[in-house]
């Protein structure tokens, strides 16, 4: 089996006999690894004491007058915001526990924490595929992308590869800025993607009625069993037309924007409907822990981008906002 996603830190971690992530010192040393956190060597004496003390013992914990010391504003801050994050991690058995209770209870923590524990989660859930489509597309789930239209498809890249990669013939195409170089992938190359899995530079075709979108629907089906315990089924909706919402998931903030519009009027404008990258319909194996309200009902999952071609997943609206009676404990 092909490994992948060597930087999320998936094999810096345990796993539990349910096959949840355990938290390892390994893991947390990572993070003191970090350029924000490793002290430059202009560094005051009390930040180098912090990071010192925690290389050799990383749950130690860290009193607030011992942050407080610290000269750098920037430096104490981070700090500040570390330990927090280290402290919830070890509060809770495993690592997908401590995500669920971040965003059931709506918890400040700065995105990047929140990308980091999707991105591993991820490379826990999707742990023996050998469907590189299905990889590419759960990059969504943690990495900003942009997208554009070329050729009647809809190309989504990734927007920090986007902004940081060398030049190509095949983004100036795209209309994307000169310094991308994006493949996209398809079936011919798609054995290259576990060689560059951690550099994020192969675009994925998003267009209705192709395998990109299939392949973002079959990775939402795996995320919400893992993490909810609830078996669903997933399919594209080619048709914008004659959709009854009774319910929605908007999977970024424009998508719940243009949900709240389908919800009250039943319609979208031209050029609110260009913005919808993709809509999902989603049936429970088991319709007895739906709420009643929605009974027998389908519930829509709405994938969108803003008029500038940015799209930003926000799985975490699959946690706190699927219509399910009794959410199962927290792995």
């Amino acid at each position: 089996m092909n490994d992948f996603w060597l930087s999320c830190g998936y094999h810096l971690l345990d796993r539990n006999v349910d096959g949840n992530l355990l938290l390892t010192d390994e893991f947390l040393k990572a993070y003191l690894a970090r350029p924000e956190l490793a002290p430059p060597p202009n560094a005051c004496a009390a930040e180098r004491a912090v990071h010192g003390v925690l290389l050799g013992n990383p749950r130690r914990p860290v009193r607030s007058d011992e942050i407080a010391v610290i000269a750098d504003q920037d430096a104490r801050e981070n700090w500040q915001v570390m330990i927090a994050f280290r402290d919830h991690l070890i509060a809770h058995r495993t690592i997908e526990a401590a995500y669920l209770a971040l965003v059931r209870n709506g918890k400040p923590v700065p995105p990047l924490f929140l990308d980091q524990l999707v991105h591993v989660i991820l490379r826990n859930v999707l742990d023996q595929t050998d469907d590189a489509f299905l990889l590419r597309a759960a990059e969504l789930y943690f990495r900003a992308q942009h997208l554009t239209t070329y050729g009647g498809s809809l190309i989504a890249a990734d927007e920090e590869h986007v902004a940081a990669a060398a030049a190509s013939p095949l983004a100036a195409m795209l209309g994307l800025p000169p310094s991308a170089d994006i493949d996209v992938l398809n079936d011919a190359n798609a054995a290259t993607y576990w060689q560059r899995s951690d550099r994020f530079d192969m675009a994925l075709d998003l267009t209705a009625g192709r395998g990109g979108l299939a392949a973002l629907g079959a990775v939402t089906a795996r995320w919400i069993e893992h993490l909810l315990a609830v078996e669903v089924e997933i399919e594209p909706v080619v048709e914008l037309r004659d959709l009854s919402l009774s319910w929605y998931v908007g999977l970024d903030a424009k998508a719940s924007r243009l949900g709240d519009i389908l919800w009250r009027d039943g319609t979208l404008g031209d050029d609110e409907r260009t913005l919808i990258v993709a809509i999902y319909r989603l049936t429970f194996s088991d319709p007895t822990i739906v709420l009643d309200r929605v009974a027998g009902e389908p519930v829509y999952l709405i994938l969108a981008m803003t008029p500038e071609g940015k799209l930003r997943m926000k799985p975490q609206n699959l946690v706190t906002g699927l219509p399910i009676r009794h959410l199962a404990m927290a792995p």
